[in-house]
Parts: C-alpha cells; structure tokens; sequence
C-alpha cells in the first residue's frame, strides 16, 4: 500500500539524513535532547522565530503590539494557518501551548512569575499582561533551544508538561510518519501541502520554510556505517561526522564538509546535585580541580586545534557578554593532590559514583571515557554504565537514588547558541528541583540571573553576567569541559545547507 507514494519520492524529492543519535521521542516542550529538538522544528511551528543574528521575526504570528512598560503584548496570528489535520490553528490551541510549555522552560517560568493574564480576544488575537516588564518576550517565544514554544493543537497542548505527548499533529512544513517509526532505526518526515509558507526568505527559524522533498527519512547509523554510505551516495547528509573521519570526506569530490555551527559547542559534566557524594559542593570541587579540558577537547574534536579550545566560562566565547570571572580553577593545571585532599575533607570514602554513559554518540562516548579515567586518578570509585542516549534522556529525569535507577553523572553538550547569556540557558539554571538535570541549587546564581532580567542597559547586563559566571563556578552548577566546533557533511548534489545550531531542512534542495 506505501510502495507508492515511496516511490514518488525517490530521486530529488526525497533527501536521505543521519542525525546525531536515535530519536527516542517528539516532545521538544517536555524533554531537551537536540535530536528530539531537531525532529520536532520540522513538525511544530512557532509564533516568533530567531534568524542567524538570534534576532527573533513574526513567525505564525503577522505581528505584535506592545506597551511602554513591555507589561501588555497583544499578538495576532496570520490568516490560514492549519494543523496537520486540516483543523484552523486558533488562539484555543495557542493559550495551551504556552501553558504546557511555560513550565517547563526557564523563559517561560520568568513569564509565568510576572503572568496576570493569558486571554484570547478572539480567534487570531491573544494577550499577554504581565505585572512586571519583560522586553525578552519575543526571544523567549522565538528560540530555538528545547524546551520550544511549539504551537500544537489545543487537545494535544492539555497533556501534562512531565509526560510525553502520544500524538504528532503538528503546525510545521512536515508531518510525523508515526506508521514508519522504528526508534533507534528510521524516522521518516513527509511534507505537509496544507502548510502556510511566509513570502520572506528563510532564515534559521524565521521566514519561508520552504519544503522541497516529498519525504525525509532519517536512518541510525553507526560512523563507519554513515562515513561509508555518504560516500558511496546511499545517504545525503550526516549531521555530526567523526572528526578523525574529516580528512577522508574532505578528499571525496562529491562531498562537502563545512562546520555545522558557528556559534559552537561547550561540553558538559553534569553532576546530581540531590545524590551523594555530589550533594557536597566541596566534592563537586573537587572533580573540577581534576578536569583538563585538553583531554576532553582532543577526544571530543582531535587534534586540530582550530577547532577547539579550553573554556573558564559557562559563556560562548566571542560574544559580546563573554566573561572568565571566577574561572581561574579551569584556567591552571589539574590537580589531583588538591582534589583528593578535597575529597577527603569531604568526608568521600570511595562511595560509587555511578557514571551513565551514552555510547552510541561520539561526542558523551569520549567525555565519559575521560571523565572515567579522571575520577579514578583521583581515588573515585566509578561505576561506568554503558547505554544508549535515549535510555540516558529517560534516566537523567529521575531524581532515585543510584541504585534505584538514578545518576550520579552524565555527559552532554550545549549549543554555543543557547549559551550567550541566561535567557535560552536551561542549563545554566540553578533553582533547586524546577532547574534541569542534576537540578542544582544557588540562591547566588539565581539572584544574577534575575539582574540579567531587570538589566536596565548593556552594561548591566554584562555585570550580571560576569556575576552568574563566579557563582555558577562557586556551586559548580556543572563542569565545563571546553569549547569545539562540530562539522556536517553532505553530498555535493545536495544545494542550501546553512550553518546553524539545528539542521535547517527547508529551503534545501537536491539535484
């Protein structure tokens, strides 16, 4: 019954993609994979979207009015907007959507603080009031970092913000071919004619998302496996492509080899700040006075140093609010008898440390690798649990102890893009149990991310920041573990790949 319409897609409308690992789910508000992300922008759109200068645009909305004060935002969505159902995208399923997902997003949280009403005035016109000023509304309904502001229809958006949504009705240019679904094999993405294109270029999330495939068809892939398809034509673009693989593609004239994102990555120790031993800051120290992050850039992106570097900061480097203050411990050499003098004023008797980590991507393969080793020289017993990332997407939520299903560490990244000050910086957060994975706590940190906020001017807000900066070493919210850039690799037939944080799949094309 499907040979047909997979048929049609062959040849230049169908486009062949690996991503960065298996795609586990398609809920982008109630978890914060890149993968899921990745998936859900296809299928999801939003009201505002960011370009490339993280400038966000009218994306379903045709425009906004605000107040003096930022305290009154009314918005109107554009005419003709339709669900993959053929149902009328209505402000009865944006107010929801916002709902669900102001919980679980750190801009969205600020906004429910200051919320004194979320009303429609009729079915394309909603307002926001707000008690207090918020100027960043538009970014926070524009970014592109998980949780999204995805807009989905009304009975879909009710779904508790902690559970997974079932189904995949979505607003974007491409619809979820759940029939085809094999988690950790194949998802498939088939283009959606009732989908109303804006008449501007695209750009990042903003603009004219035009499709120009019938179907796309993401396949798991092993590296070798990927490395060997792209170059005999079996597959079209591979997201993440191994670094030591680079020199090779580079060679293959019908390959083309660009850096994925130019705001880049930085690495990411994540400890459990509820569990012991790393409820005790001083141990949570401790581990980063043993970090070098030379070893974890060279694991992570090799050799070619022009592709990475050593970070004291939870900053993206070369932006304009950079700050190193109260880096310096990442900023000296590693030092194993300082740690374990620490971790024995801490009271740490080689208790487990259980250490999850996702072997199927490359990137938490080689930071758990090193991190193992690390914690050893530094007398911790380490428990390396070798699995697969989604099984640590589901793990990293559980708040059990150890041996009950919990977590002492995993490993990540974060996308240069979401770390250029606190606003899309889930990560960065500090506030106890409502903050992400590890759910760390400091009243420190918390109270310069609220400066950030009420910043009055540029200047304030760098202020702010270099202040978040030394008390989110002080508590070590997490451990950076350095700075690279990621390449993407794609067949040269293939025209219109950007660099950007996600794959960009509209406005591409193949001959």
């Amino acid at each position: 019954m499907a040979a047909p319409s997979i048929a049609r897609a062959q040849g230049s409308k169908l486009l062949r993609f690996v991503p960065q690992a298996n795609l586990s789910s398609m809920d982008a508000v109630a978890g914060t994979q890149y993968v899921v992300r990745n998936a859900a922008l296809m299928v999801w759109d939003t009201l505002y979207g960011i370009d490339a200068s993280l400038t966000p645009k009218p994306q379903m909305c045709e425009g906004h009015e605000v107040d003096a004060a930022f305290k009154t935002w009314t918005f109107k969505l554009r005419a003709g907007l339709k669900f993959h159902d053929g149902e009328t995208v209505t402000t009865r399923d944006v107010i929801p959507s916002l709902e669900r997902w102001m919980v679980r997003d750190t801009m969205g949280q600020q906004i429910k603080l200051r919320l004194d009403a979320l009303e429609a005035l009729d079915d394309r016109t909603f307002r926001i009031r707000l008690n207090k000023p918020f100027p960043k509304m538009l970014f926070a309904l524009g970014k592109n970092n998980a949780p999204v502001a995805l807009i989905m229809p009304e009975r879909i958006a009710r779904t508790d913000p902690f559970k997974l949504i079932s189904e995949y009705v979505g607003s974007g240019p491409m619809k979820f071919n759940t029939k085809e679904w094999v988690p950790g094999a194949k998802a498939v993405f088939e283009r959606f004619d009732g989908y109303s294109v804006r008449n501007e270029p695209g750009e990042w999330l903003a603009g004219g998302k035009r499709i120009h495939f019938d179907r796309i068809e993401w396949s798991i892939m092993d590296p070798a496996t990927a490395a060997a398809a792209l170059q005999n034509g079996e597959i079209d673009w591979w997201e993440t492509p191994l670094p030591d693989l680079i020199p090779v593609l580079k060679k293959n004239p019908n390959i083309r080899v660009d850096i994925a994102d130019p705001f880049g990555n930085i690495g990411s120790l994540r400890m459990n700040h509820l569990q012991p031993p790393f409820n005790d800051p001083r141990i949570r120290r401790a581990v980063m006075m043993a970090v070098d992050q030379s070893d974890y850039m060279q694991a992570v992106a090799g050799d070619d140093t022009s592709t990475w570097k050593t970070l004291p900061s939870f900053f993206t480097p070369g932006t304009p609010f950079y700050t190193e203050d109260g880096g310096e411990l990442l900023k000296g050499k590693r030092d194993y008898a300082a740690a374990k003098k620490l971790l024995a004023e801490a009271g740490y008797n080689g208790e487990k440390v259980v250490l999850v980590v996702a072997t199927d991507v490359a990137i938490t393969k080689a930071e758990g690798d090193v991190t193992a080793d690390t914690l050893r020289k530094i007398g911790m017993n380490v428990d390396y649990v070798a699995t697969d990332w989604g099984t640590v997407g589901a793990r990293r939520a559980k708040k059990d102890p150890p041996n009950q299903g919990g977590w002492n560490i995993f490993h990540t990244w974060h996308a240069g893009a979401d770390c250029v000050n606190p606003a899309p910086y889930t990560a960065l957060d500090a506030g106890g149990d409502k903050a992400w994975f590890g759910w760390p706590k400091s009243d420190a940190v918390q109270a310069g991310i609220a400066k950030w906020y009420d910043a009055p001017d540029a200047a304030a807000e760098k202020a702010a920041m270099a202040e978040i900066n030394r008390a989110s070493f002080e508590n070590v919210t997490y451990v950076p573990t350095g700075f690279f850039l990621m390449y993407q690799a794609w067949r040269s037939s293939v025209t219109g790949v950007v660099k950007a944080p996600f794959p960009v799949f509209w406005n591409v094309q193949k001959a």
